[in-house]
């Protein structure tokens, strides 16, 4: 099957975080005609690829597999239908397009098995979205099952011109905590509001104030995002519910930032409870979380070489505040990460712009990782992200004399 119809096939098929059944079975089948010896059901549906290839480095390639609980709205030919238990599933954030490029890298490395030495590990990742899938396949003795790394290599798609690469050295990927506020009030009939403690209104305060922590608490060359991503409370309009739950998610490079912003959070729920005359304290519990992702100076600057002669242009992105659990496998290993954007936006939205400030107003427009509408484009993207991998993967196995 070429990359192409893979591609497609995954697409179509996603499959939320620790249930990719089926998107494991074909990257086993994938690495297994390519030669490798693979490991699967690691850290729950991992699937791990070694080639062997002579004494040398050992080189991490990582994908990751889950798809998110919402519905496409591509209109694709090859959009997902999916639903699972009454909820939508889409690769909306593009780790279908990983999947599709470590299987055409892994293919590209076992056919040029002449030209380098050393060691390549093909690792498919699950429930990245969850932010625990790479701790999970670290619990179960990745390493000591398959040989710890000397650099752990990714990428991650994005709205990007095809043919762009963005590489950072340092933070390049932001730490990401999901927050659960649970506001307590006292139910009643929405006819006689004096007689309840309204914890909707409660929860309207408390997501205005959580603004300030950004705009008024938060130092100007300090990075947060401070979202509230769900408010659930209540069943029908004439009733005041006892509770409201907001679902916060917070972005941090810095742990003294996140710790001081963790603590606002509940500074500010307490606060507006007590305003409220609320019967008890809020409750606020950290569920997950994924710490920042730090790409290896030096090891960035080795792999950048290798990526320009894969792709016509790499650049620096700049900060970005999306987050990743790559880094968990480098830090785990004790060794490099260099992880990179792979640009997937058709490079014809971009004809005319000259200018660094015209593609990144261009870039703004496009639909993005995690929206319904993000599609990338199937050529190049596919092509350029398997040479990506491959060139990197070289930058670290040596050649064959």
């Amino acid at each position: 099957m070429d990359l192409a119809d893979l591609y497609r096939d995954l697409h179509q098929h996603p499959e939320l975080g620790f249930t990719e059944k089926r998107t494991a079975g074909v990257a086993a089948r994938e690495l297994r005609a390519a030669g490798f010896e693979v490991g699967e059901g690691v850290g729950g549906t991992g699937v791990v690829g070694v080639l062997r290839n002579g004494p040398g480095p050992t080189a991490l390639l990582r994908a990751d597999m889950d798809a998110l609980p919402m519905a496409e709205k591509t209109g694709l030919p090859y959009a997902s239908t999916v639903v699972v238990d009454g909820t939508p599933v889409a690769h909306a954030c593009g780790h279908d397009v990983h999947v599709t490029c470590l299987v055409g890298a892994a293919r590209k490395l076992s056919a040029d098995r002449t030209t380098w030495k050393g060691t390549v590990i093909a690792v498919f990742q699950p429930a990245e979205e969850l932010g625990s899938g790479a701790d999970a396949m670290v619990d179960d003795n990745l390493f000591t099952r398959f040989g710890r790394p000397d650099v752990v290599l990714g990428q991650h798609v994005a709205p990007i011109p095809a043919g762009v690469v963005g590489l950072r050295a340092g933070p390049a990927f932001a730490a990401s905590d999901s927050v659960r506020l649970t506001l307590h009030g006292r139910g009643g009939h929405g006819s006689r509001p004096e007689a309840a403690v309204d914890p909707v209104v409660m929860a309207a305060a408390v997501v205005m104030r959580l603004q300030t922590i950004v705009s008024r608490e938060t130092a100007a060359a300090d990075t947060v995002v401070v979202t509230v991503g769900a408010i659930h409370a209540g069943t029908v309009a004439n009733i005041i519910p006892d509770d409201a739950e907001l679902l916060l998610n917070i972005r941090t490079y810095d742990p003294a930032v996140r710790e001081r912003t963790l603590a606002a959070i509940e500074r500010i729920a307490r606060g507006e409870a007590a305003a409220a005359d609320a019967p008890k304290p809020p409750e606020m519990t950290v569920e997950s979380g994924f710490p920042a992702a730090v790409n290896d100076p030096d090891a960035v600057e080795r792999t950048r070489a290798a990526l320009a002669t894969a792709v016509p242009s790499v650049v620096d992105p700049g900060v970005g505040t999306g987050s990743e659990d790559v880094g968990v496998f480098a830090t785990s290993a004790g060794v490099p990460l260099v992880y990179w954007l792979l640009g997937g936006a058709d490079p014809a939205a971009f004809d005319g712009a000259t200018s660094q400030e015209e593609i990144f107003a261009r870039v703004a427009k496009q639909p993005a990782n995690h929206s319904p509408l993000f599609a990338p484009v199937i050529s190049p993207t596919l092509d350029l992200g398997t040479a990506t991998l491959t060139a990197a993967a070289r930058a670290w196995l040596p050649a064959t004399a």
